[in-house]
């Protein structure tokens, strides 16, 4: 009987995907794990795999075609024999059936290259980046270290990018001090500490957090100078292979990479105006506490910043499009986190999508409607915060006139080893397939640098954490365990709740767990997932036990010590194999 290939769940927030190539044609033979399929998103791009050895009977869908998590994209004769030659053969190694490993690096080998022309024959700089976010300016600095003369384009009065400026430093230290905040009300009493009337100077958190924001982009400007980095400042522009402009001034290099990160991405009909109607930008300002805020996206974004708010004592809902939050996370670690989030005072209008939204003097009315159609509602807010995921920031920079090739999502198309159609010319980072996670760009910044200067530059996909930081924190890395069941990975599960850890019971943080899944058959690490207490800071072992292909047995047999919430990582993985010792 057949085997229908269904479309794998995609990563957070993302229901749809685009069919970008046809890997493998009716009538192949396959083996297990072979990529047949590319997929393309807003957020990644990936290989579907064969789940079995056989012959691809049939295509479901056509390239081009955009389709639904979950739909049908061939069918598989399991077992039969085929042509043992694609026309489209796989250009990415298989993974070994027991040993399971998520997609290789994000990327497609772009068209054909476009002739060189004009290309200088003496340069201003050796290395050009355009860009200075966490991408940016870490590849700027490694290729300072080798030896590179380097330039480094911005258009912000500060270095650092979103990141540093209007995202991930600037939300952590908000996090941080309506965590304070909210725990100085609620929790501290039950230490012994009383306090009887607890104070929001909102003025002065957020202006620790503007002194925060200053000292790192400060920080950075002294690393460009340290290793003799000129800061270009202005516009970029790509004019060709070797050449661009700052605005409009002509530099040249020998290489040029294209690090401009990403946008907020918008919903049709909605007007931002970053005051009502704001996207992170705009929520990390607010100079009042609003009464009421919407946030539009589940994701980690959203779930963030309207953790920020709530703390400080807005009543907030979230309207998410998708019957969960953050999809793409490990389901079990998902439903914890939407239990724990409503005990917080959350509201969830999930399945649900925003079909209007219209400014009142005192505030703002949505129109919502469930996803699949349904009686319209409508809800009121002070402000709405919409955080629906984040675009490619390509646009405005020359790249089509340059003829650098982008996607149907606006991300510049790249080879393995980041280079563009047009030779000369790279990027990395959210401008680019893949996650958009600042670790991630700086790890590409580093491996392109490290390939220009003919070393063996290398980003491991298949151990890139991701963490959401609220309260508890979630944090994973590696597979899922419905990844590993789509796949048909034999898998073993250990788990440990901190309520058994005793530095949690001592801190008070003793909600959440650790979830291991390793292989069956050779007890190979393929995932880790975490909801609790610092569960950022203790992804970090499960990332390094995945990237040098450690067994849960290797994490159960070093010694952790005592009493640590890292011990409840050791216990999990102990749990693999049947012998947590503390519960």
């Amino acid at each position: 009987m057949p085997i229908e290939i269904k479309v794998p769940s995609l990563g957070e927030s993302v229901t749809t995907a685009t069919v970008g190539k046809w890997l493998k044609q009716p009538g192949d033979a396959v083996k297990a794990d072979e990529p047949i399929v590319e997929l393309e998103t807003d957020k990644v791009s990936v290989e579907v795999p064969a789940p079995a050895d056989g012959r691809l009977e049939s295509h479901a869908v056509a390239e081009g075609d955009e389709v639904d998590v979950g739909a049908v994209l061939a069918t598989l004769e399991k077992g039969a024999a085929g042509n043992t030659a694609s026309a489209k053969p796989a250009a990415a190694k298989s993974a070994a059936k027991s040993d399971a490993k998520p997609a290789e690096a994000p990327k497609q080998a772009p068209k054909a290259a476009a002739p060189a022309a004009d290309a200088p024959t003496q340069t201003d700089y050796d290395v050009i980046v355009i860009g200075a976010g966490p991408g940016g300016y870490v590849g700027a600095i490694r290729a300072a270290q080798l030896g590179f003369k380097v330039a480094c384009v911005e258009k912000r009065a500060t270095l650092g990018g979103t990141c540093l400026n209007v995202g991930c430093i600037p939300s952590k230290a908000l996090l941080q001090s309506s965590e304070n905040f909210h725990a100085a009300g609620h929790d501290f009493a039950a230490h012994g500490v009383v306090i009887d009337s607890v104070k929001l100077d909102l003025a002065k958190m957020q202006a620790r957090k503007a002194d925060i924001v200053g000292a790192n982009v400060k920080g950075v400007e002294y690393l460009f100078k340290k290793n003799g980095i000129t800061w270009l400042k202005g516009h970029g522009k790509v004019e060709g292979t070797g050449r661009i402009t700052v605005d409009g001034k002509p530099v040249t290099a020998k290489h040029i990479i294209v690090a401009s990160g990403s946008d907020s991405a918008n919903l049709p009909g909605i007007e931002i105006d970053e005051k009502v109607i704001v996207t992170s930008t705009g929520a990390l300002e607010l100079s009042s506490v609003p009464k009421r805020l919407v946030v539009i996206g589940g994701g980690v974004i959203g779930l963030e910043l309207g953790s920020v708010w709530s703390r400080l004592g807005a009543d907030v809902t979230v309207v998410e499009f998708l019957d969960r939050l953050v999809p793409g996370t490990d389901n079990e670690v998902a439903t914890q986190f939407q239990k724990l989030l409503v005990k917080q005072g959350f509201k969830m209008k999930l399945g649900h999508k925003v079909t209007k939204a219209e400014k009142t003097k005192s505030g703002v009315v949505l129109t919502v409607e469930p996803s699949a159609g349904g009686q319209a509602e409508t809800l009121e807010a002070d402000v709405v915060l919409v955080a629906v995921g984040r675009t490619a920031a390509s646009k405005n920079m020359g790249l089509e006139e340059a003829g650098i090739e982008l996607d149907k999502r606006g991300r510049i198309v790249v080879d393995a080893h980041y280079a563009t159609n047009v030779p000369g010319i790279y990027a990395i980072g959210d401008v680019i397939a893949g996650p958009m996670l600042a670790h991630k760009a700086e790890e590409e910044g580093v491996a392109l640098a490290e390939l220009l200067a003919g070393q063996a530059g290398h980003v491991n996909y298949d151990a890139i954490p991701g963490v959401i930081y609220t309260w508890p924190e979630v944090a994973s890395v590696g597979f899922t365990e419905e990844q590993l069941k789509e796949k048909g990975t034999e898998y073993k599960i250990g788990k440990f709740p901190f309520m058994a850890n005793g530095r949690a019971r001592a801190l008070g943080m003793t909600d959440g767990f650790v979830k291991v899944l390793a292989c069956k058959k050779t007890d190979r690490v393929l995932g880790v997932h975490i909801i609790g207490p610092c569960a950022g800071e203790l992804i970090a072992e499960a990332t390094m036990a995945i990237e040098f292909g450690a067994s849960a047995e290797d994490i159960g047999r070093v010694c952790h010590a005592h009493p640590t919430l890292s011990e409840a990582v050791k216990e999990a993985a102990l749990g693999a194999d049947g012998r947590s010792l503390n519960i």
